[in-house]
């Protein structure tokens, strides 16, 4: 498989898990009626594990240390969504969650950004 097609399988994973992530997050804000917890959960466990896969997958193979940092950085928000979803089984009708799909989403936001800002330096 090469680079290009790596990191493009890499991109879908991401997308398809943080969208499967995000839709289950809203929809108990959304849904008054009576609504399947347990599958809910499986399907969000579903997409902090395929975030893990896609994060994973697409690990910067470069020689900068800087960005091979900053990758590293977002296995580590995908590591946090894992955390959040565990922690929907563990503690089961508390919202602990939140906090740990929130602090993977501000870690992910900053390696993103920084990310971006490393590679603009590094094309001039």
């Amino acid at each position: 498989m090469t680079q290009d097609n790596r990191i493009k399988l890499s991109n879908i994973f991401v997308i398809v898990g943080l969208l499967m992530m995000a839709v289950i997050a809203v929809t108990p804000l959304l849904v008054n009626h009576n609504i399947n917890i347990e599958m809910m959960r499986w399907i969000f466990t579903a997409g902090a594990a395929i975030v893990l896969v896609g994060r994973l997958l697409g690990f910067y193979r470069g020689s900068s240390f800087r960005i091979k940092h900053l990758h590293a950085i977002l296995i580590f928000s995908a590591l946090l969504y894992c955390a959040s979803a565990s922690m929907m089984f563990i503690f089961q009708g508390t919202n602990n969650w939140i906090a740990f799909l929130l602090a993977g989403l501000l870690v992910q936001m900053y390696a993103s950004w920084a990310i971006e800002r490393e590679e603009k330096k590094a094309a001039k």
